[in-house]
């Protein structure tokens, strides 16, 4: 998953810990020996405290899609670009939060806005977040939006009519909004 701001997000880099122009073969060891020292079947052994700080098989699932992208030259590439992109896209963007954004539900979309500047909205719906790998959930009082992926990620939202930008921030954990949040 590309992440914004990687000061604050992490990359597939990162959490293989390697620099971003580090070689297949720096991937591939620092790889195997985040695989190995993450592996569930080794953490089902370790003690209560260590097994906390790796999570329940969350930090392997990290490593495993990391290296899946790094370790193939061709995604690895794209991965590259998306990222110089990200960071680019991400210069001129004003950050926000989920929370900080307008809930509309017209029963089979949800539509999440933000107000531009120039009194128009950026906007991403339910559809949108689900092809970027989030689930919403609805009740009679909150809208819930959980990530499939641990990681915690953002995305620049363009505005057709001007030039500004917003760089919307997820964070890993669930994040839940009550249904009439800002209407």
């Amino acid at each position: 998953m590309l992440s914004g701001d990687t000061s604050i997000l992490k990359t597939h880099y990162d959490i293989l810990e390697v620099k971003e122009d580090a070689c297949l073969e720096e991937i591939r060891t620092s790889y195997r020996s985040a695989i190995l020292n993450s592996h569930p079947d080794k953490m089902q052994k370790a003690t209560e405290t260590s097994y906390q700080e790796y999570g329940t098989g969350d930090r392997f699932l990290e490593i495993q899609r990391a290296w899946e992208l790094l370790g193939n030259i061709q995604s690895r590439g794209v991965y590259d670009t998306k990222l110089r992109a990200l960071r680019q896209d991400a210069i001129g963007a004003e950050d926000v939060t989920f929370e900080d954004l307008t809930v509309e539900d017209t029963g089979d979309v949800v539509e999440f806005l933000y107000q531009c500047r120039c009194s128009d909205y950026y906007s991403i719906d339910s559809l949108e977040l689900g092809e970027m790998g989030f689930v919403l959930s609805r009740d009679r009082s909150t809208i819930s939006l959980q990530s499939r992926n641990a990681l915690p990620a953002s995305v620049v939202l363009p505005y057709g009519s001007c030039s500004l930008k917003v760089r919307l921030f997820f964070n890993a954990a669930n994040t839940t909004l009550q249904r009439d949040h800002h209407l």
